[in-house]
């Protein structure tokens, strides 16, 4: 009996398999807001067991990207309605990713009135993003520092961001610690050069991500709370510092201790990464009692071999999702994928995002 594609238990949650779709930006909400377009692209692809959103901004501080959407107003709460509402009537469960960018951003990219902020003025030296209002990639000036009052000021918009999330009708969020963005640039030494309680010590480096993670606890209960971690990622000028299994060995036992649902691990040694090596997975998999999420260039024979082994307890899948509405399907009956269209990832239209036929369709067509 295949583990992938077996029901499962996640807190509170009854899942149809094990297959997560992991986030992944797509820059299709138009002015920040989701619509009907993206309600139909995550509609499309509830036969996942567990679908996590793309990285939802809780705060106009925290748009890195043109078109990726928010969760902090009226309108993206009622947009991302309809698109739980697409999800749940397919039989599937959704998760929002918060993801507040930092210092990964552009005046450009932020609405009016929104400023770029970080731990530590740390400069991304080589990034460059793309902005809309100018029709090309561009050098990113250095954010303001956090203020205390920042600090907090950012901890209570994931707060309130999570409990937007719960009014829009997500089962939960997972807090997003990984790939660069704030969480994460707390939680490293090379953009966190602090000298108060967040800065310093692997203990307050880490105390960003516990704080906000404590909140959303209170605020929506632990059974709705994820948070996804990348140990050994690089994304966004991020490189490896001697302390960092020691800093995932912490976090990973004080999240444990906080009981949320689960961690979500990924690996981006598919893409350039260093390879998240089997000890810290093996030390966090120990640390952390709850669910266990692995991600990064699963494959179907890769995934059963790690829900068989128990090193996880679901797998998550990117690009095969993007293109393929029905992998669930096609992977249990060995089918072939579609061919991405990577020009198309990132553009604010239905082609390369919803075009994607399922397979008896694209045999149909040919």
């Amino acid at each position: 009996m295949s583990k992938l594609f077996s029901p499962y238990t996640l807190g509170n949650l009854a899942l149809k398999n094990r297959t997560v779709m992991a986030p992944m930006t797509r820059s299709r909400a138009i002015n920040n807001t989701p619509n009907e377009l993206v309600a139909e692209y995550y509609g499309q692809r509830a036969g996942a067991g567990f679908i996590i959103t793309e990285g939802t901004s809780p705060s106009p501080n925290g748009v890195g990207y043109p078109r990726i959407p928010g969760i902090w107003n009226k309108a993206q709460i009622e947009g991302w309605k309809l698109v739980t509402e697409a999800v749940h009537k397919n039989d599937g469960k959704i998760f929002v990713q918060v993801m507040h960018t930092g210092r990964v951003t552009h005046p450009d990219n932020l609405p009016e009135g929104a400023e770029a902020l970080a731990p530590s003025a740390v400069k991304l030296e080589t990034t460059k993003l793309w902005v809309d209002a100018k029709g090309s990639s561009v050098e990113v000036p250095v954010a303001k520092v956090m203020t205390k009052e920042d600090v907090q000021h950012a901890i209570n918009e994931h707060i309130q961001a999570a409990k937007n999330a719960i009014e829009a009708g997500f089962d939960g969020v997972e807090i997003h610690g990984a790939n660069g963005y704030l969480v994460k640039q707390f939680l490293s030494p090379v953009t966190n050069k602090r000298t108060d309680e967040y800065g310093g010590s692997i203990e307050n480096r880490s105390r960003f991500l516990l704080d906000v993670a404590k909140g959303i606890i209170e605020a929506i209960g632990k059974d709705k709370v994820g948070v996804r971690l990348s140990p050994y990622g690089v994304h966004n000028e991020m490189p490896h510092y001697p302390e960092a299994d020691a800093t995932y060995d912490h976090v990973s036992k004080k999240l444990n201790e906080l009981g949320i649902v689960y961690l979500h691990l990924v690996d981006h040694s598919s893409i350039g990464a260093p390879a998240v090596p089997e000890s810290i997975v093996k030390t966090i998999r120990n640390n952390f009692k709850g669910n266990l999420i692995l991600s990064g260039n699963y494959n179907k024979e890769r995934a059963e071999a790690v829900l068989e082994s128990g090193d996880a307890d679901l797998v998550a899948f990117g690009r095969p999702f993007l293109g393929n509405p029905d992998l669930v399907e096609r992977l249990k009956n060995n089918l072939p994928l579609n061919q991405l269209r990577f020009d198309l990832f990132y553009t604010a239209a239905a082609e390369g995002y919803t075009d994607y036929q399922v397979y008896q369709n694209a045999v149909l067509a040919q």
